[in-house]
């Protein structure tokens, strides 16, 4: 079959490799019909979350057709149309019982104290191979898969395998509730999902922050106020906006690759660019630049930075955006001297999936508008590229596998 497949920081192809088998009695074999790229498939190509295996299958994003079934596995069947969670949970141990599905302690192979499994992860994750591929294997699916309606379609519901869950997660990590006015730092397809949950969840402000001005667009239209970083100082922006307070809440929705302002008021002096220099270097200690493609965000703590600075006193942060463990620059004693609550992981998909694709099915929302492009699989590694550079309208890439 054909496969995205991580070779190398910088090196990323379409190849062809063996179709996936049944390993253990709760898989599943499914016929990928549409995936997805997502930043965090770039932070691996980019260097910036290492230790990703050559030969990882990419992506975490997935739709299709059940294709096989192990004996465990009795909720699906060969034709069913699922939805692939991105998160791997096995649905039976204390954490899976709870819904901390992405601690998991028996989806990741490399043991109960290992943290989240995901397709198309870093060795650290198991790894699992990803879902940009015509066929893919699915571990504990009678948790991992959800039954898709009929009337929900690939574009509406590839959105819900991984960033609107996200996205949602991310408000409900931040405890937006009624009233609340909500930073959201980052209007990529994360951030735009996330301006969405605030609203659902009571938001009566929602404040967007970028520079992309494609992104802030897309975020004003949802109903955000705006603030461009490359125009205005984003915290004195946020001051002005709340009357010095601050926002209640605030979600991180950039993580390592944040771009330092390129232009305005807020760009870095000399000593805060050689700052930013050397947490690259801590973080992304390889990296393979090629032509303008795959380079690292200049700017890692700077979300989080922003985002503790401009809080209200005894405000939340969500976190939600992506940083490896080699990233140790978080701006704990603002924090703490803020009386700031501090929440963060990687989400718990299937305890949401369900309850997103009833609003979709509903049409409360419709997850397809974030769809800016649409290509084939064997044109993945071009639109790899294009994605990368965040070339203006580049929001969200579906690939299609096939049907």
């Amino acid at each position: 079959m054909k496969a995205v497949v991580f070779h190398g920081v910088g090196d990323v192809r379409l190849d062809n490799v063996p179709s996936p088998k049944i390993k253990d009695p709760t898989d599943a074999i499914v016929r990928i019909t549409t995936a997805a790229i997502c930043g965090t498939d770039l932070h691996f190509i980019r260097g910036t979350v290492p230790g990703m295996t050559p030969g990882t299958i990419l992506g975490h994003e997935g739709v299709g057709i059940v294709e096989e079934v192990g004996k465990g596995v009795t909720n699906y069947k060969r034709g069913d149309r699922v939805l692939v969670s991105s998160v791997i949970g096995c649905g039976s141990c204390a954490f899976c019982q709870r819904g901390y599905f992405a601690q998991c302690d028996d989806a990741n192979a490399k043991g109960p104290l290992a943290g989240t499994s995901f397709f198309g992860g870093p060795a650290a994750t198991g790894p699992v191979d990803g879902l940009q591929a015509e066929y893919a294997r699915v571990p504990f699916a009678h948790t991992t898969l959800i039954r898709l309606p009929d009337s929900v379609n690939d574009a509406q519901a590839i959105p819900v395998s991984d960033i609107y869950p996200t996205a949602y997660f991310g408000a409900v990590i931040a405890d937006v509730s009624e009233g609340d006015t909500v930073a959201v730092w980052g209007c990529g397809p994360v951030g735009q999902f996330a301006i969405v949950s605030a609203f659902q969840r009571g938001a009566t402000r929602v404040i967007a922050i970028d520079h992309h001005t494609d992104r802030l667009e897309r975020g004003r239209l949802l109903g955000a106020e705006v603030v461009n970083f490359d125009e205005v100082d984003p915290v004195a922006a946020l001051g002005e906006l709340t009357r010095g307070r601050g926002p209640h809440r605030a979600i991180d929705a950039v993580g390592v690759d944040s771009e330092s302002p390129s232009a305005g008021p807020a760009i870095p002096t000399s000593e805060e660019s050689a700052i930013n220099r050397q947490q690259v270097e801590a973080i992304a200690s390889k990296t393979n630049e090629q032509d303008g493609n795959w380079r690292p965000g200049n700017a890692p703590s700077q979300a989080q930075r922003w985002a503790v600075e401009t809080l209200a006193k005894a405000g939340t942060l969500g976190i939600i955006g992506v940083y490896p463990p080699e990233d140790g620059f978080f701006p704990i004693g603002v924090a703490m001297n803020k009386n700031l609550t501090i929440k963060m992981g990687n989400c718990n998909h299937p305890r949401y999936i369900r309850k997103l694709i009833s609003m979709v099915e509903s049409g409360v929302v419709d997850p397809s508008r974030v769809l800016t492009e649409h290509e084939p699989l064997t044109d993945a590694i071009a639109a790899y590229r294009e994605f990368d550079k965040r070339k203006p309208g580049w929001i969200k890439v579906a690939l299609n596998a096939g049907k």
